[in-house]
């Protein structure tokens, strides 16, 4: 029963994809091509975890007793509560709720206070595809009351399991919450992704990954690349080439016109934050090779940059800076590459180019996140965990991994066989 509402809740989506879209460009400023690229990630977890909710299986365990044996169910945690960002308003919904839903629990959505129609939306189709009232349920606040509401999710004795995707800093705040009551917890947290150039690399098959993992939603993704390491002998050759996709396939402006690539920061404080990063590794001896400041669109508009000769002490080698900033730091060897992206506290996803084998499986088992794309910009993909390490969350999402998430094991001792 619950794979065919989940179904008919997929159709739902896909025959209203042209208004979803619209709405996603409307209240966060995203190109309506990516938007619309959005709709159909988000509807593919729908689908995902409608033929998933069939396949959550147990197991019978032979002990050394003969009269006994154990038995392993799978039960729905309970009332899930879902905590989303802006920058991803439908797809990090239903990448939670589907596998929610999938296994029996019930949601309360806590949307993104920039984005909350996206989220409305959404439970318009889960009525209209039968989903009974009450099942997922949607709470939208005021930036003012975000703290209090996301305070009231994580304490609350009904709910079973907080799961939330945004900042590090919130999602420990969250976490503290969550202790007291002993929640399960799923945590999608920033990332501070690298994307390493190595000498064997074909540079445009690396610049054209460079683009798409860096200015996807004007590089307000999780995964966004946010700092370029490329080796010594390359590096020139691909900052000329990068430089030149920049100023020739970027075009900043309206979401909805339909040559643009390159929308708004999604408020002031983003933009301030993209300004503060620029002008800091300026001031220490940064290079731009273009861009370099506000986009004269509109205030929240900035120009695709791009930035030469960083060193690791500037803030943009030390923070994400969840914006349209690639800032290149030149390296000698592997190990030093390795080490610059290890250095980090978080790890979601990391990038690299090479064509040497043994340098691939040595990298990418060495590189400490949670996701690699070897010679590939774009990994995210229904079927594959996301999720990351160290301080970029527990857990992980999509894929038939993410199920789990939302089912409490329970043993059962049968004797007297």
């Amino acid at each position: 029963e619950r794979s065919s509402l989940l179904r008919k809740w997929y159709d739902l989506m896909i025959q209203n994809k042209d208004d979803l879209a619209k709405i996603i460009t409307a209240e966060s400023g995203k190109p309506l091509k990516e938007a619309q690229g959005e709709i159909l990630y988000s509807a593919n977890f729908l689908e995902w975890f409608s033929e998933e909710a069939r396949r959550v299986y147990g197991d019978i365990i032979y002990t050394p007793a003969k009269e006994k044996r154990g038995l392993v169910l799978k039960q729905p945690l309970g009332v899930a509560a879902v905590i989303t960002p802006w920058n991803f308003p439908s797809a990090m919904i239903t990448r939670k709720v589907g596998a929610a839903l999938a296994a029996g629990c019930t949601v309360v959505v806590k949307p993104a206070e920039d984005t909350p129609f996206s989220a409305l939306a959404l439970a318009a189709l889960a009525d209209q595809a039968g989903i009974p009232p009450g099942v997922y349920n949607v709470i939208p606040c005021s930036q003012k009351k975000a703290k209090e509401v996301g305070e009231a999710l994580c304490t609350d004795p009904l709910v079973s399991k907080i799961s939330f995707t945004g900042s590090t800093a919130t999602g420990k705040v969250l976490l503290h919450h969550a202790a007291n009551s002993v929640k399960r917890v799923s945590m999608e947290l920033g990332g501070h992704a690298p994307f390493i150039v190595f000498d064997s690399a074909n540079v445009d098959q690396a610049v054209a990954g460079a683009m798409a993992s860096k200015f996807r939603n004007s590089g307000q993704t999780c995964v966004c690349s946010n700092r370029f390491l490329v080796q010594r002998g390359i590096h020139d050759s691909f900052v000329k080439k990068f430089a030149e996709a920049i100023k020739t396939n970027l075009h900043v402006g309206n979401g909805f016109e339909e040559r643009t690539t390159q929308g708004p920061l999604i408020n002031e404080k983003a933009v301030e934050k993209v300004e503060k990063h620029v002008s800091d590794a300026i001031s220490k001896g940064a290079t731009v090779v273009t861009g370099g400041k506000r986009h004269q669109v509109g205030k929240n508009f900035f120009e695709p940059t791009l930035l030469s000769n960083v060193t690791r002490d500037m803030l943009c080698s030390q923070e994400e800076t969840f914006g349209p900033v690639a800032p290149v730091i030149k390296f000698d060897t592997e190990e030093e590459a390795v080490a610059i992206a290890n250095v980090a506290d978080v790890g979601l996803a990391g990038y690299f180019y090479s064509q040497d084998p043994a340098q691939i499986w040595r990298v990418a088992e060495r590189l400490e996140v949670g996701m690699v794309g070897v010679n590939e910009g774009l990994i995210s993909s229904v079927e594959c965990p996301f999720g990351g390490v160290k301080q970029s969350g527990l857990g992980r999402e999509g894929s038939k991994y993410g199920i789990d998430e939302y089912l409490e094991l329970k043993y059962v001792c049968f004797g007297g066989l």
